[in-house]
């Protein structure tokens, strides 16, 4: 049996992950598990998801995790990105009004249902966001620095931040299809 090739997506609200992961998934023939999704599902039924040290530390002992990938972009991209983001809860599908907008505003292009604005991508709440997201993550970087499998990329567009990520898991993974990563936010 293949050894399964685990990794982890880090990055801010709005960084690129979901973008990163399913280019991801289509390119190496990955499945990925997104922990926005399941946070979501978490704070609805009161339960947990891994987005602190002991937390990570407790997902390190269970599994050790072949690379992580710390996406770092400027406040101004995210600000942008975040405030034109819409959402189809049901799927999950993503919009963004400056780059990638649905075909009929405010409608879904598969369904045609309603798209949401969540509460904490509104500008009002990204600041707090970031903030947090700042405190939780630097330890958890660390930690994953100190174990030499954290890989960062900077920049303002996914699109040239790609090829580096692909570059970088073709040479780790050695192109094994089958395999699962997550994306982490801490």
């Amino acid at each position: 049996m293949a050894k399964l090739f685990r990794a982890a997506i880090m990055g801010p609200p709005g960084s690129g992950k979901g973008t990163i992961s399913k280019r991801i998934a289509q390119s190496f023939g990955l499945q990925y598990l997104s922990s926005g999704h399941f946070l979501r599902e978490s704070v609805a039924t009161n339960t947990g998801f891994p987005r602190t040290l002991a937390q990570a530390q407790a997902l390190n002992s269970l599994h050790q995790l072949d690379l992580v990938i710390s996406l770092n972009i400027p406040y101004e991209t995210l600000k942008e990105r975040l405030s034109d983001r819409w959402i189809h809860p049901a799927s999950g599908r993503v919009y963004n009004m400056g780059f990638n907008p649905p075909r009929v505003q405010g409608k879904d292009d598969i369904t045609g249902e309603p798209l949401i604005q969540h509460d904490d991508d509104k500008p009002e709440a990204l600041m707090a966001r970031l903030r947090h997201y700042k405190d939780v993550a630097k330890p958890v970087i660390d930690l994953y620095k100190s174990q030499g499998i954290l890989h960062s990329f900077s920049g303002t567009e996914t699109d040239r931040i790609w090829p580096y990520i692909n570059s970088l898991l073709s040479t780790k993974m050695h192109i094994q299809p089958s395999n699962v990563f997550q994306t982490q936010r801490p």
